[in-house]
């Protein structure tokens, strides 16, 4: 039996945690897609995987095994690409899962220089804001601003995020301007639920970081809602700067004090390393590597937002 399809048939079942869901993949039967795993654990001697009715789950060896075949699979991949000259023209559907906040001008700045240089790919984005699944639901690339993330995927650190603490003239107008973080307290906030623990916000200034109590007034998980209530003068939010950056360029929104404000990192997150299509490799090589991009999110306060867990779903 062909042990290093054996091997690639192992991997595939690890990482979907099912054997019907990778030998589709793969394009074999269920049951051939057995016979190599259970080929290879003979090999070795060990069990790789626990099997129930309803689940596949890694033994101990199995997860230490699949990490370090999934090394030399992609070297492998990375030989065969080189010498057979394989990697062929991006084209197709892109399909991307993004944060509400993506439906920004920088955002879409970045899709359309993408898209000029690969003028054949086309792109489905859901904003939605939705936690998708990315096998089921059929998505190449999910785009996520979070500290935890499915160790069934991979994933690709992009860059950090600043969040500014913002809020417009006429807030400030109504309610004084705060002069330091201690008059922040009780102020009106515009809550984003997933950062909010007991009415307050992480935040990070020139002193390190600082837990500041604000007063909800309005909560939504709909950033682009938020930054809306922020410009009527509703209140103090906490928001990304890909979304308010045009705002404080031209004054309709503030910081609340200057260097306050907080970062995260967002990951691009995908279901696996091996066959990637050149439409996702070169997407993800764009976002990490054009020169603009990187300018345009160079961040002011790196430290982390701690995002919650109905963000950690990928």
């Amino acid at each position: 039996m062909d042990t290093l399809l054996s091997i690639r048939v192992f991997s595939r079942v690890a990482e979907l945690s099912s054997f019907t869901a990778a030998a589709e993949r793969m394009r074999m039967s269920t049951a051939m897609a057995s016979k190599h795993v259970r080929h290879l654990e003979k090999r070795l001697a060990i069990r790789l995987l626990h099997r129930t009715s309803r689940r596949v789950n890694l033994t101990e060896a199995g997860s230490l095994y699949l990490d370090r075949v999934r090394q030399a699979l992609e070297v492998l991949d990375q030989a065969e690409a080189a010498v057979g000259n394989v990697t062929t023209h991006p084209s197709g559907t892109l399909r991307i899962s993004a944060p509400v906040w993506a439906a920004s001008e920088p955002f879409v700045a970045m899709l359309a220089g993408y898209r000029t240089r690969y003028p054949d790919v086309h792109i489905d984005i859901d904003l939605s804001g939705r936690m998708v699944n990315l096998i089921d639901d059929g998505f190449d690339v999910a785009l996520r601003a979070t500290s935890v993330l499915d160790a069934r995927l991979v994933a690709r650190a992009l860059f950090e995020m600043p969040f500014h603490l913002v809020a417009s003239p006429q807030y400030f107008t109504r309610t004084g301007r705060p002069t330091s973080l201690e008059t922040l307290a009780g102020r009106d906030l515009l809550a984003y639920p997933p950062i909010v623990t007991n009415n307050c916000i992480p935040l990070w200034s020139s002193k390190g970081p600082h837990q500041v109590a604000f007063r909800p007034v309005l909560e939504s998980t709909n950033e682009t809602f938020l930054r809306l209530a922020a410009l009527e003068g509703m209140g103090v939010a906490l928001l990304p700067e890909w979304l308010v950056r045009q705002d404080l360029a031209v004054g309709r929104l503030e910081p609340v004090l200057p260097g306050v404000g907080a970062s995260t990192k967002v990951f691009a997150v995908y279901p696996s390393r091996h066959s990637q299509p050149a439409r996702l490799r070169t997407f993800l090589d764009y976002l990490v590597k054009e020169a603009r991009l990187e300018e345009t999110l160079k961040p002011r306060n790196p430290r982390r937002v701690r995002v919650s867990s109905k963000q950690r779903r990928n």
